[in-house]
């Protein structure tokens, strides 16, 4: 890789205003998984694997609140630690926080 192409490989860390936001959106996103498991599955690994804070808080909303109802199949508990991780690391780093004040952060909103 060349040193030229590292802005279009590498995402700048989210701003701590977009931080909030994220916050924000785990508090109020109402999406629901698609309920053929592979498929949502599948949609979620994309998802997270696209690298958009945005979208994986998405994905780990819809997981977390699948989790209250039933228990997750083994991809989609992988999917649901993969993205709770990134938001983890994200959000401590933007909000200049430990990962285990980003963490209950993350809890606050999802539980608001």
């Amino acid at each position: 890789m060349l040193k030229n192409d590292m802005p279009d490989t590498v995402r700048s860390l989210i701003t701590t205003v977009e931080a909030k936001e994220l916050l924000q959106l785990i508090e109020t996103w109402k999406g629901k998984p698609k309920k053929q498991w592979k498929a949502r599955a599948d949609a979620h690994l994309a998802t997270i694997e696209g690298g958009d804070p945005f979208q994986y808080a998405k994905a780990f909303t819809e997981l977390s609140r699948m989790a209250e109802d039933e228990e997750l199949r083994l991809r989609d508990r992988s999917n649901l630690q993969q993205s709770r991780d990134l938001l983890i690391e994200e959000l401590a780093r933007a909000l200049k926080k430990t990962p285990l004040q980003a963490e209950k952060l993350i809890q606050k909103a999802l539980d608001a």
